[in-house]
């Protein structure tokens, strides 16, 4: 994590979130100053604020909607947001919306994340879920987030998991999906996850194996 900004897209049901958050807790770990900030204005159940006071005893500040988190959902980005830009004495992470209209609030930080230059735009993929179940229909989500926040991406984060069902064995039947995509899409996979209880079988096996606690209703 060299780069001051990281941001994390993905679509719906990918695990952005909880990849996310888990992100932010390791930047803390070489940062002083962390940010999380939360511009999925679209998508209203999972979302970074459910971890507030995990992160708030972390020392990593968290900047998301006022309405996250309850049943009124108003799609407008917090005025806030635009001190991840402005204030580079912080290292943050942006949690991107699921999709290409989830991803047209980061149209709004685009020109200042760009003019910067300091920043990692990564994909989180899962081939498991219905609608990325193959690398062609991967990119094309990607393609649509890439057109709609006007930032091209830089790696994967292939998040590939069946819930509670995951075992290692699902980890690594994953890899030759997240290499297929990889492949056409010309970036590299910067990390591969794995949920707490199957790491430790899977050390060793992985290229950049990053291990994954999940956060209350995030999956």
């Amino acid at each position: 994590m060299e780069k001051r900004i990281t941001l994390i897209c993905g679509h719906y049901g990918s695990g952005k979130t909880n990849v996310a958050i888990n992100l932010a807790f390791a930047a803390k770990k070489q940062y002083d100053k962390v940010v999380i900030a939360d511009l999925d204005i679209v998508n209203p159940y999972f979302r970074t604020k459910d971890s507030m006071e995990d992160l708030k005893q972390a020392g990593i500040a968290l900047i998301c909607s006022e309405y996250a988190g309850t049943n009124v959902d108003i799609p407008a980005m917090p005025q806030q947001m635009y001190a991840v830009t402005d204030d580079r004495s912080w290292h943050a992470i942006l949690d991107v919306g699921g999709d290409d209209r989830g991803a047209l609030a980061l149209g709004r930080l685009a020109p200042a994340i760009l003019e910067e230059n300091n920043f990692e735009m990564l994909m989180v993929i899962n081939g498991y879920r219905p609608l990325t179940k193959d690398a062609e229909s991967t990119i094309e989500v990607m393609r649509e987030i890439e057109y709609a926040g006007g930032i091209p991406f830089t790696g994967l984060i292939n998040n590939s998991n069946l819930g509670t069902e995951t075992t290692a064995e699902v980890v690594l039947d994953s890899l030759v999906y997240a290499e297929e995509v990889s492949r056409l899409s010309g970036l590299p996979i910067y990390l591969t996850t794995a949920e707490e209880t199957v790491y430790n079988a899977l050390r060793g096996k992985i290229d950049h194996l990053f291990p994954l606690k999940l956060q209350s209703k995030i999956n």
